[in-house]
């Protein structure tokens, strides 16, 4: 079984030596995808001090994007969103971020039926506050 690689300038470049997706049979594995905009890498909503510490960021404006990025990356591999089949989320404030998180997450996938895991984390590589990971098939 071959195993083919995916790279896309539509969704934000990858922060290290690893594509955005990897194509497996008829499986389709995405490596971790945040909420950085594709055009410029920055994060929407996001305000920080002099210091990098994050002042301000909007977790909704962050689910919009990631949503958009993994959207890409789907559409990139030649998958769709109704192929989704597991999502691990990753949040840097369950306790704050859950309740608008899980509202919006039940608006993109009401059709779907993907399986979900989400959990803390105390950060992630970049100033976000969300990230997917996810599988989808190829049909």
């Amino acid at each position: 079984m071959e195993n083919k690689v995916i790279h896309t300038e539509l969704a934000a470049k990858p922060l290290g030596s690893y594509p955005h997706a990897v194509k497996v049979g008829n499986l389709l594995f995405l490596s971790g995808i945040g909420s950085r905009k594709p055009e410029d890498n920055s994060i929407p909503g996001l305000q920080l001090d002099s210091c990098n510490n994050i002042i301000q960021y909007d977790i909704e404006a962050e689910v919009h994007q990631v949503m958009a990025n993994v959207k890409a990356v789907l559409e990139a591999s030649g998958s769709c969103w109704k192929n989704i089949v597991d999502v691990t989320v990753f949040l840097t404030n369950m306790k704050k971020d859950f309740p608008i998180y899980n509202k919006l997450y039940g608006e993109y996938f009401k059709d779907v039926q993907a399986c979900r895991t989400t959990v803390e984390v105390k950060s992630l590589p970049t100033p976000i506050a969300i990230e997917l990971k996810v599988i989808a098939t190829i049909n």
